[in-house]
């Protein structure tokens, strides 16, 4: 009898579903999460992402990394490839125009990170690996 291995080809959102959920939590956290996205192209500042919060620099580091774990910037940049990712397998932009989109400076750094971070190069997240 012949036996078969499914494999699922698309890969999993688990990475992204337990901060999420955790950010939506905290009112400081998602207000903190709602202005990061609206400025992934443009960069980040610690003190107008604790103003838009609506609370002090401290507090923020402080709530972020009691709710998720990581600094501010470490969930800025989490933002970033998330929405990279999201770019890279949804439509045909170039790597450095995705770069661009998520605020990094060309397409060299986006592909460094992503290795870095996710362990996968641009070919293999297109492919939907």
């Amino acid at each position: 009898m012949a036996r078969y291995l499914l494999v699922e080809t698309r890969s999993s959102q688990a990475e992204f579903v337990i901060p999420d959920h955790l950010a939506h939590a905290d009112p400081v956290v998602e207000r903190f999460e709602c202005w990061a996205r609206s400025q992934l192209a443009k960069g980040f500042s610690l003190a107008e992402a604790a103003s838009a919060a609506g609370t002090s620099e401290r507090t923020l580091a402080r709530r972020l990394q009691s709710v998720l774990g990581k600094t501010p910037l470490s969930y800025f940049q989490d933002l970033r490839v998330e929405h990279a990712v999201h770019l890279l397998r949804t439509g045909n932009a170039s790597v450095d125009q995705v770069a661009a989109q998520v605020g990094y400076s060309d397409g060299v750094t986006l592909r460094a990170l992503l290795r870095r971070k996710l362990g996968r190069g641009v070919r293999e997240l297109r492919r939907g690996g």
